[in-house]
């Protein structure tokens, strides 16, 4: 993997060039890999794609470019971690030999190293030989070319250095050429010309030497009306007089190392009346926080790569930025001897600090008073600044509010660094490293914890420990209110604490001991928010404790897109972007104590836009629901839609996240049962039923049972206690079938009959149709085959009356399978025609694979086991394309079956074994059983006993544990649909 910025945009992976669709993915990554291992603001982004005017949707298509570079560089090979989501933008992660940018760098930072001019001259030769023209020569956009010009800027004086430094080694020469060269690209350029003239000189070339100064001092005279300055004219009177010294290879004209230490110099600078060290004392019980203060311990380390570093350290209420800060200041304090000012800017305070205020703050410090100090910012800033140019000081600037409460602070000289905290994003900020702070980890948590409680009160109580620290959400703000409230009262055990801090509705006024609140800390960031981010703070809270995609924020508000209110919550580090999930789409989360902060503020909002609110937002999860079940593996468990509301996202939108329907049910999985529980708590029974039989078909499809049986319980009680037949009806068909698969027949019996009886009352054919051939599988599996006849029958008569060709399709193959088992074995042909054609002129390739599957049996019955195998691989290898494992296990099982008819144990038994090991996996304890019955039997016949007792043991084992939970002895026939 390779990447370019130095020349024309190059990127390559594996071999092959990466495409771009358009110019703006192209920008998109150029301004990545600029910088590349730094998170690269949205608002940067969409500075780079829109030179002007960029339009309302600009950060939604932002998005959608990324999106699209993801997509291009996977194709070509990229690792899905390249571009990661970070808070406030992107950001591509990139070693120093995957992009020629890093490398030109690191060359320079090692020439700085070096300390003899030819290891120099050699690692600025490296530096030079990253470049392939230009920097983004093919590129068309504003701020990239205002990026460009600075790196080609910086590519000539690293060119100029080099050859200074090899004219100096006496390569005069070797020299002239590229010097001629860079003469000629800017004529003015005096120390160019200067190198040049002593070459030509040092090369004998007195008269060209002397030509070049000529054409110098006229193009200066004519275009700028200026002289030569005196060191070139000084050289231009050496050559004339053929001054020895020339002929030597001694450095010409190159500046000194070392400031000016004469008299003038040293009365400019004041002296200090005492050190200025303003850092807060340090906290004591500090803990945790490795890599965050390694990070900032290699900022400060004084390389030439972070010179005059800039660390904003960004996090939510209560996190421990200023402690962090305080004690990262305190240990690298040693690296600034002229001192560390500490300026608290007082942003989430009633009066945040005005920058003017706080310079001269500073000057007062660094020993100017009174009338010294200047009237106007500017002024003040440009002093402040002057004073700090030759020294080494660390300046920390807490509770910052904003960039253009900062920037004025900011020393602009080598020696110095900046730390500074917010609860915002500073992304105004040049060269700034922002370092996101979250919530300490568990064992730093109880660290903490444990150092200030007393380790024999944890340990007495470890449990009620935990507890606690749950509860606190390990925010450190939280952890000192509790750990204080339990050393001011030594006599209460960890248990009295944990029941007064438990009740999530009471959790915050707990969580308060003198000064120190977490609501009040919480309060503060909601200073800094505009009304509607402070609403939809509040409205995110009532979704309950689950990471959530962006997209909700819109319809909270009731907004077509929420992007700019989220992205102002994140950046306040009220709401966190946890991380970004497979389909690329950020996912954001908010902390418990927040979200509890959340739920209060909404409390006084009228409910009847609260439940609105939650409305908007479950009927958009009941559309992409659907959205995503018709993408999915054909199925007959999805309802028809009822009477909840329904609203969709933008199309582009929709189709980005149904790209990959199971990946995207796979993300959402959590959600999809929350959102259940949430339409039950605000009384919204029609869009619980309707949200949790929606998810029917992705919980068949990956055999997720737990999952299906919660959301439909949750869903039937709210459908019951309202009195909703229809949605009663759906979901007992949905636990039937549920039943149906953990062999729980019984329990299948009756939630289908319970299903059936309401459809009837309702006038529900479809229903009906589908509640009647469930039944016929419970009364096939049991052995009542003309019971299971009829049912079949009945059930296909109301489905053609209907005029529904996809249950036709599924009880065509039904009746061929009954036919089968009562020997009829012609008609069972003709109905599995039938049904093989139906489903192919549906177009169902998973209906087409089940026909297939039973199909088989036929073909194996009427003695053509060759083709009985072609139709089941045909079918594998679709369901192993849908990842259907179910479906899978049952044609494994066919396999086994054919294969063990022509006494082939070599084949059968490791088909037959595979098929166990899925059924087993998701519950299927009839089918397992069948397995091992039919291996015992392969093994018996080969005389292996021991095995054939071994396996059929545990096939008997199984299905006494179906008829212990069916109250039957007989074993019941396979159940495979």
């Amino acid at each position: 993997m390779r990447f370019g910025v130095l020349g024309p945009l190059h990127a390559q992976i594996s071999g092959h060039t990466v495409r771009f669709n358009g110019p703006r993915q192209a920008k998109m990554l150029a301004a990545l890999l600029i910088d590349a291992n730094n998170i690269v603001p949205r608002e940067r982004l969409v500075a780079v794609m829109w030179d002007t005017n960029a339009p309302a949707t600009a950060v939604r298509q932002v998005q959608d470019a990324v999106s699209g570079l993801r997509r291009n560089l996977a194709a070509c090979g990229a690792p899905g971690s390249l571009i990661s989501t970070r808070r406030g933008g992107y950001e591509i992660h990139l070693a120093r030999h995957q992009l020629d940018l890093l490398e030109f760098d690191h060359e320079r930072y090692l020439a700085e190293r070096h300390t003899t001019p030819f290891e120099t001259a050699v690692a600025l030769r490296r530096a030079l030989a990253c470049w392939r023209g230009n920097a983004l020569a093919d590129l068309s956009s504003r701020v990239l070319e205002i990026d460009a010009a600075r790196l080609n800027e910086k590519r000539a004086a690293t060119h100029k250095q080099c050859l200074a430094i090899e004219l100096d080694l006496g390569r005069h020469r070797e020299v002239i050429e590229e010097l001629a060269a860079l003469l000629r690209e800017d004529p003015y350029d005096e120390h160019v010309a200067e190198h040049l003239i002593v070459a030509l000189y040092r090369c004998r070339r007195q008269g060209e030497a002397l030509q070049v100064y000529e054409r110098l001092r006229r193009t200066l005279a004519d275009e700028l009306g200026v002289d030569p300055t005196p060191p070139l004219q000084a050289l231009h009177q050496r050559i004339l007089t053929a001054d020895p010294t020339l002929a030597d290879p001694v450095p010409a004209s190159r500046p000194s190392d070392t400031p000016p230490t004469t008299p003038d110099a040293a009365a400019a600078r004041p002296d200090m009346a005492m050190p200025v060290r303003q850092l807060p004392l340090d906290v004591a019980d500090f803990v945790g926080r490795a890599e965050a203060l390694a990070e900032i311990a290699g900022l400060l380390d004084g390389s030439p790569v972070n010179r005059a570093p800039v660390a904003v350290v960004v996090g939510g209420p209560g996190v421990g930025k200023s402690s962090l800060v305080t004690h990262a200041a305190r240990l690298a304090s040693a690296a600034f001897p002229d001192g560390q000012l500490y300026l608290n800017l007082a942003a989430t305070s009633d009066e945040p600090r005005d920058p003017g205020l706080m310079l001269a703050e500073a000057l007062r410090a660094l020993s100017i008073a009174g009338s010294a100090i200047p009237n106007g910012l500017s002024e003040r800033a440009a002093l402040y600044r002057s004073l700090l140019a030759d020294r080494r000081m660390l300046v920390v600037l807490d509770d910052a509010g904003h960039a253009d409460q900062v920037l004025p602070l900011l020393p602009a000289a080598d020696g110095c660094a900046v730390l500074i905290t917010s609860r915002t994003l500073l992304t105004q900020l040049p060269g700034a490293r922002h370092i996101d702070l979250d919530v300490l980890s568990p064992a730093e948590a109880r660290e903490l914890f444990t150092g200030i409680v007393g380790r024999q009160r944890v340990e007495r109580e470890p449990g009620e420990a935990d507890a606690i620290l749950d509860c606190c959400g390990n925010l450190p703000l939280a952890i000192r209110i509790a750990s204080g409230k339990l050393t001011g009262r030594p006599a209460w055990s960890l248990r009295v604490l944990r029941e007064r801090i438990e009740d999530e509705s009471q959790r915050l006024a707990e969580l308060r001991i003198g000064d120190l609140s977490v609501r009040a800390s919480v309060e503060l960031s909601l200073r800094l928010l505009s009304a509607d981010a402070v609403r939809a703070l509040s409205l995110l809270g009532l979704l309950g404790a689950y990471t959530l995609p962006g997209w909700v924020v819109g319809p909270l508000l009731d907004r077509s897109d929420g992007e700019e209110v989220l992205d102002a919550l994140v950046d306040a580090s009220l709401v966190r972007l946890t991380a970004t999930d497979a389909l690329g789409e950020p996912r954001y989360r908010l902390h418990d104590l927040i979200r509890t902060c959340a739920v209060e503020i909404a409390a006084p909002l009228p409910t009847a836009d609260k439940r609105d609110a939650i409305i908007r937002v479950l009927s958009v999860w009941l559309e992409l629901i659907g959205r995503g079940t018709d993408r999915l593996p054909g199925g007959l468990l999805a309802a028809a839609p009822g009477l909840a509301p329904r609203r969709s996202l933008p199309d582009a939108v929709v189709d980005r996240l149904m790209a990959d329907p199971v990946g995207w049910f796979d993300t959402e999985r959590d959600n999809l049962l929350g959102v259940v529980k949430l339409a039950v708590d605000w009384g919204l029974d029609e869009l619980a039923w309707e949200l949790a039989a929606g998810a029917a078909t992705y919980y068949d499809h990956r055999c997720l049972y737990q999952d299906w049986q919660h959301g439909h319980r949750l869903a039937l009680d709210a459908a019951q206690a309202a009195g909703n037949a229809r949605g009663a009806s759906v979901l007992l068909r949905g636990l039937g079938q549920l039943h149906i698969y953990q062999d729980e027949f019984d329990r299948a019996t009756r939630a289908l009959e319970s299903s059936l009886g309401l459809c009837q009352d309702g006038g529900d054919k479809r229903g009906e149709a589908l509640s009647m051939a469930m039944l016929s599988t419970v009364s096939r599996v049991q052995g009542r085959d003309d019971e299971a006849l009829e049912r079949v029958e009945r059930a296909l008569a109301i489905a053609a009356g209907e005029g529904d060709r996809h249950i036709e399709a599924q009880l065509s193959c039904s009746m061929a399978v009954m036919k089968l088992m009562q020997g009829e074995l012609d008609e069972a042909g003709f109905w599995f025609d039938g049904a093989l054609s139906q489903a192919r002129a549906l177009g169902d390739g998973h209906r087409v694979a089940v026909v297939l599957r039973r199909f088989s049996r036929l073909h194996d019955r009427r003695g053509n086991p060759d083709e009985a195998l072609r139709c089941l691989w045909q079918a594998l290898a679709t369901f192993e394309e849908l990842a259907d494992e179910r479906c899978a296990a049952y044609t494994l099982l066919e396999v086994g079956r054919v294969y063990a008819g022509q006494h082939d144990r070599d084949r059968a038994s490791p088909a037959l074994e595979r098929a166990a090991g899925l059924f087993h996996r998701h519950g299927d304890r009839q089918d397992e059983a069948t397995c091992w019955q039919l291996i015992g039997d392969l093994d018996a016949a080969a005389g292996d006993h021991h095995l054939a007792h071994e396996h059929r043991g545990r096939a008997l084992r199984l299905w006494q544990l179906i008829g212990d939970m069916n109250q039957t002895k007989a074993p019941a026939r396979p159940s495979s649909p």
